[in-house]
């Protein structure tokens, strides 16, 4: 308290004034102090100067007002011990937070009266953000691995209605009997459409699983193999394939924006490699350049004879008698039993139909039988791996009964490169 002369530079007092109605400076109509009126002597309040502030005059001290820590009330709720927000740079400042709400929950016991500790946190030491590490492709793998079907479920299809694949193969046998009859041309025409659509087929699954093919290179490129097979035979397959992979890489190469290059690189090869190429064995058997007087005709008609016997008898025998399966892991309709149904089936009909036509010979048909039904096996359950990784029932719903045109000819083309290299082994033609 100072003074009432302005003149006067004094220091304060510490006094503090008090306000009574007698007081000629503050008039205040009816108010009167409660003590007084009781008759109570009131103490003049008194102020510690140690404890003001000093003079705004007066030069800083430099001192900052402490900040005393609260006390922490413990509750028996877990949740009220999850430390307050606070400041995040680090990385393990997130893993220290997280590891402390997870101890929490994990050891709360959620019932009435409960005491729970309060958790004490420890002062990490800051240290410099070093640089993250990039993914791996085997961890993105192996992360795709546990939503496989979750983002990969593109396409399903009902059970295969047996009668209806029946007459779908009848049409599709007379078809074929009548385009093989009429020659040569029109088989090779047959052939490059059933590889185009097979190899659109693959990319359209593929572009439903969330990668980037080719696809309109693919298509061109598996027409211009079976094209240059019927007309420059076996050199064709290694000019145009070097000449396709190429192709491909300059298509990646000037895409902008980013794309996983074995995503979209490697399956546009996989299937050109898988359908083109191996489909183009049938036109290496049909080509004038191989086999004179339509002799090729009669390899490739014997090749398809004895994968439809195989995929029949297999078919049948397994819905039978089977009961062991042949891979479980990758296809739940092969069984043992049908495997050898098949391979059986597959001898009957090739010694019985073979040799008569020409220049097929009873030793030469029972032999690509037998092969065959090894062979044709693991060209079905190879689709049904790729079908099983992509989570689709069916490549396409082209053929009633069937599925697309790849699920009908997924063995043949394993049999088409066997079919060729035995008979010239054998040198039949």
């Amino acid at each position: 308290m100072k003074s009432d002369d302005p003149m006067r530079d004094d220091l304060p007092t510490g006094e503090m004034p008090v306000v009574r109605p007698s007081d000629p400076r503050v008039t205040i109509i009816g108010a009167e102090v409660a003590a007084e009126a009781a008759g109570i002597p009131v103490p003049t309040p008194t102020v510690d100067p140690e404890t003001l502030l000093p003079h705004w005059t007066e030069e800083p001290t430099g001192q900052m007002p402490a900040v005393l820590k609260r006390e922490e009330v413990v509750s028996a709720d877990p949740l009220d011990q999850i430390p307050a927000p606070v400041w995040r740079e680090d990385e393990t400042d997130y893993t220290i937070h997280d590891e402390q709400f997870g101890n929490i929950i994990a050891g709360a016991d959620i019932t009435e009266g409960t005491e729970v500790a309060p958790v004490i946190e420890e002062s990490v030491e800051a240290t410099p953000e070093a640089p993250r590490a990039p993914q791996r492709r085997a961890e993105r793998l192996r992360q795709a691995d546990q939503k496989l079907l979750r983002h990969r479920a593109a396409r399903t299809a009902p059970e295969k209605d047996v009668r209806k694949a029946t007459l779908t193969g009848i049409l599709a046998a007379l078809v074929v009997v009548v385009i093989f009859m009429a020659g040569p041309i029109p088989v090779a025409i047959l052939i490059t459409a059933a590889l185009a659509a097979a190899v659109a087929e693959v990319y359209a699954a593929f572009r439903l699983a969330g990668t980037r093919p080719a696809t309109l290179l693919g298509v061109v490129g598996s027409i211009a193999l079976g094209i240059g097979a019927y007309n420059r035979g076996e050199a064709a397959l290694s000019l145009v394939t070097i000449l396709f992979v190429f192709a491909v890489f300059a298509w990646f190469l000037s895409t902008p924006t980013k794309f996983d290059m074995l995503d979209g690189f490697g399956v546009t090869v996989m299937a050109y490699i898988w359908i083109a190429v191996a489909g183009s064995f049938a036109m290496l058997l049909i080509s004038p350049v191989n086999f004179k007087n339509r002799h090729g005709l009669a390899f490739l008609i014997g090749a398809i004879i004895i994968t439809v016997a195989n995929d029949t008898g297999a078919l049948f025998v397994g819905r039978i008698f089977g009961k062991r399966k042949l891979a479980p892991t990758i296809s739940s309709g092969k069984t043992v039993e049908g495997f050898i149904g098949g391979m059986i089936s597959s001898v009957i009909i090739a010694a019985i139909v073979l040799p008569h036509i020409h220049p097929w010979s009873l030793t030469g048909a029972i032999l690509l039988a037998i092969l065959a039904s090894i062979v044709a096996p693991l060209g079905d359950l190879f689709e049904s791996l790729v079908k099983r990784t992509l989570g689709v029932k069916d490549m396409g719903e082209v053929l009633p009964g069937h599925g697309g045109v790849l699920d009908r000819i997924d063995g043949l083309l394993f049999v088409l490169p066997l079919t060729y290299y035995l008979v010239h082994i054998l040198n039949i033609g």
